[in-house]
């Protein structure tokens, strides 16, 4: 089960004479439809950073569209703008389940003419249906090579770190409609 520590946000952004149900007094919190900007880390329980966007652009998304996961998304409901949290779970509670299954041998031909493959590395497939995958190459053989395509945090106890730069909260639904469709 995961659980989450939120470190205290910054000053004041907004007078509390302002304030709608959605702010604090750091600014609109975190709710399904807000825009937010933040940054994240991704840390496996042996302290390797397998993901960060902390010495880089941050990410930008709305609550909801498919960017994070639900699960995490979750996890970071109510924060608002200035706040840091650090969330520590099971990889398979918050990106996807690890499933044996979902480790195949493929022939070496099946990997692009350009690529290697070596123990450990990522590479990205095109499946059948024409979608995009990726799996990590766990073992080769002289003309096969082994190849996990579960997500890469499945099956792993992680320390996610997540700092809330800016929310925007949701458009609010109109009160009153006018026009043809009222």
């Amino acid at each position: 089960m995961s659980h989450a520590v939120t470190v205290a946000p910054g000053p004041p952004e907004t007078p509390a004479a302002e304030k709608t149900a959605n702010e604090t007094e750091t600014g609109t919190l975190l709710a399904p439809g807000s825009a937010v900007e933040l940054h994240l880390e991704v840390r496996f329980q042996d302290g390797f950073v397998a993901l960060s966007t902390f010495d880089a652009e941050p990410i930008a998304c709305t609550i909801g569209d498919g960017t994070l996961t639900a699960e995490l998304e979750s996890t970071l409901l109510g924060l608002a703008p200035g706040s840091e949290t650090y969330v520590v779970a099971h990889g398979s509670e918050l990106f996807s389940p690890y499933d044996g299954s979902n480790i195949h041998w493929m022939e070496r031909g099946d990997f692009p003419p350009d690529i290697v493959p070596i123990r450990g590395l990522v590479v990205a497939f095109e499946t059948p249906g024409g979608h995009e995958t990726s799996g990590v190459v766990l073992e080769l053989e002289a003309d096969r090579v082994q190849v996990d395509f579960n997500h890469p945090f499945a099956g792993r106890s992680l320390t996610i770190r997540v700092r809330i730069l800016s929310v925007a909260g949701p458009e609010p639904e109109p009160r009153f409609k006018h026009g043809p469709e009222a």
